[in-house]
Formats: C-alpha cells, structure tokens, sequence
C-alpha cells in the first residue's frame, strides 16, 4: 500500500507569505465630551433647534459629545417643545426642528 506523494511545495505554498487583502484603515479614537459644561450647554440650546435631522448621531458627530449627554439633550429639547419626534424607535430616535405649524 504505496502512499500517493504530495506534490512538490510551489511558492503559493504554506512557506509563502500571507496576502494581505486591506492595509487596515483604522480611525482614529474619538475623544468627546462626557461631561455637560456651559459653553457646550449654550451650543446645544442655541444650534440643535435649527438642524433639520436631528437624532442622537448627529450630536455626537457635530457638537463632540458622547452619547448619552446627546440623549439627554435630546430629551430636554423634545420636553421644552423646540423639536419635534418625527420616529421613537428603541436603537435611533430622529428629530426635526419644530415648525410654527404644529401638527
């Protein structure tokens, strides 16, 4: 019972090295604020009102908060009446601006 021969290593063989399919783009670690300060408070109340699409990405994208002070802001805009729900669902929740004619 004669074994059949592994054919002879090519250069795509184990010895070859590894292709590498992505130079691994990595971004960089955002660094957003965890805490509420005023000048930031200030930001919130006078810029978020104006946003067309408002929902918790876009406060941590425009104003480099983390995302539960974007929730929170989000909370207390809704709650004082200057944006509107447009869709309450559990993982996005998205804004608009509240108009003059209100539904």
């Amino acid at each position: 019972m004669a074994k059949a021969k592994a054919p002879p290593p090519s250069s795509s063989g184990k010895s070859a090295k590894k292709k590498k399919w992505s130079k691994g783009k990595v971004k960089d670690k955002a660094v957003h604020a965890v805490t509420l300060d005023k000048p930031t408070f200030d930001r919130i109340i006078k810029e978020v009102p104006t946003f067309k699409f408002i929902s918790q990405s876009i406060l941590i994208e425009r104003l480099k908060v983390n995302g539960s002070l974007a929730r929170i802001a989000i909370r207390h805009l809704e709650k004082d009446g200057q944006i509107k729900r447009i869709v309450h669902h559990s993982s996005q929740l998205i804004y608009t601006r509240a108009t003059a004619q209100s539904d």
